[in-house]
């Protein structure tokens, strides 16, 4: 727990304020995962503190929760060209994912359990940054990562908005975002 609250820390994932008084506060928890090796024997004790999405409110939690989803055929028709050009085809996580995803909308929550500011325990955590079970948190991190891609010098497919392209004369890189 204490490493993922840290990590919530140094990414400024939000600020404490006074409640406010007519917006609504969105409850937490916290979620436990065994991570194991191919084995089976535990590689670690995993924690992530979890909005309570489902208490959001449409039009004052948040506005839009689309996020783009990649297409199964998109995933075919790239591991195909990939093949048959004999690409290197890589795989990239990003930790704490839905953490880099930038909020628009003023979302309020309690502070989380264990974590409670002993000096200021009245107070509540304007998000800054989307949190895992947030109903935006998806598109926050999707619009986030696109904006980043196509800064480098990305293209995005008009067909498969999570299709992303670079090339010059030397360099191909396809970019599959989900």
């Amino acid at each position: 727990m204490r490493c993922e609250f840290d990590a919530l820390m140094e990414n400024g994932t939000w600020s404490l304020c006074p409640r406010p008084p007519d917006k609504h506060v969105v409850r937490n928890k916290w979620v436990f995962k065994i991570k194991r090796h191919p084995d089976g024997s535990i590689e670690r004790y995993k924690a992530r503190l979890v909005a309570k999405g489902f208490n959001q409110k449409s039009g004052i939690d948040y506005f839009d929760t689309f996020s783009p989803v990649v297409k199964p055929t998109t995933v075919r028709l790239v591991l195909s060209i990939a093949i048959q050009f004999h690409w290197p085809i890589r795989q990239l996580d990003v930790s704490n994912a839905f953490l880099h995803g930038i909020l628009d909308e003023e979302v309020y929550m309690e502070q989380p359990q264990r974590f409670i500011d002993e000096s200021q325990p009245d107070l509540v955590c304007r998000l800054h940054k989307s949190l895992y079970g947030l109903k935006q948190a998806p598109r926050a991190w999707f619009r986030r990562l696109s904006q980043q891609l196509l800064e480098l010098g990305f293209e995005e497919s008009k067909v498969d908005y999570s299709l992303f392209t670079f090339c010059t004369n030397t360099l191909k890189i396809v970019s599959i975002c989900k």
